[in-house]
């Protein structure tokens, strides 16, 4: 396929896309014009929503898309350095771009990077995480195979042997988590609830080797596996948020030992 075939059909697929968001202008709403890179991206995504790009297409090149979308190439480039960012397209070598597979893992990298590099308040941050997992929880309870029942009741089990040893036991409880995710079918939440769980891990660890912490986390395990194996949707959830609970506390207690923490 030429390149003047590709800006061919491309300026189509922008023009159709625009006679489609006229439909607007006289819905009542009122007229609110966003930056033109905020329209481009716009436009692509929606083009993508569509099906008329798929994961895997090429992008034409910046000069061609310029002269599809009628803009110069700062607004442009904006536009597709957001696309970027947000895992939707890929940067080739030569100045292309590609639409990227669009897995929710992929799209939800940039959310998880933010969370592990940036600041945030504890408190924030578990709310987050019982929005997230207390749903995941109640999904593998109703959607969990025999299987993935019967693997979550072992690692909550297999817990007590590492009762002593607080880096083994980190490892199971990753394992743990990943599995109750696995059986509430939902790859979305799953990923959210990844980037979370990865929040403050520093202080979870310095946590972790403090008495009693681990045999308590051993105990919630086995009680959320235990009602998850039984059906019981809402004796997990509430096993589960007691479980929240005594993370989210130890978590923040912890944080007053790490290196370079400041007194208040």
């Amino acid at each position: 396929m030429n390149p003047k075939t590709i800006d061919t059909e491309f300026a189509a697929m922008v023009q159709a896309q625009n006679t489609e968001s006229l439909s607007h202008l006289f819905s009542g709403e009122p007229l609110v014009r966003a930056p033109i890179a905020e329209q481009v991206s716009g436009r692509i995504l929606a083009m993508i929503k569509s099906g008329n790009l798929k994961s895997g297409d090429k992008l034409p090149t910046e000069q061609q898309m310029c002269l599809a979308f009628g803009i110069s190439r700062p607004p442009l480039r904006e536009a597709l350095k957001s696309l970027t960012l947000i895992g939707v397209l890929n940067s080739r070598q030569g100045g292309r771009y590609v639409i990227t597979d669009l897995t929710p893992s992929r799209l939800v990298t940039p959310f998880n990077v933010m969370l592990s590099v940036a600041e945030h308040d504890l408190q924030v941050q578990f709310e987050a995480r019982a929005v997230i997992e207390l749903e995941l929880v109640r999904f593998c309870t109703e959607r969990a195979s025999k299987e993935q029942r019967e693997r979550i009741l072992e690692l909550a089990r297999d817990g007590h042997a590492f009762s002593d040893d607080p880096v083994g036991f980190r490892l199971l409880d990753a394992e743990y988590h990943q599995a109750i995710n696995a059986g509430a079918n939902n790859t979305i939440l799953a990923t959210l609830s990844e980037g979370l769980y990865n929040v403050a891990i520093d202080a979870r660890r310095v946590a972790s080797t403090k008495a009693g912490v681990i045999a308590t986390s051993i105990q919630q395990h086995c009680d959320v596996a235990d009602a998850i194996a039984a059906g019981d949707a809402e004796q997990a959830v509430q096993a589960y948020r007691q479980h929240l609970i005594h993370v989210r506390d130890t978590t923040i207690s912890a944080m007053d030992e790490l290196p370079g923490t400041l007194d208040d």
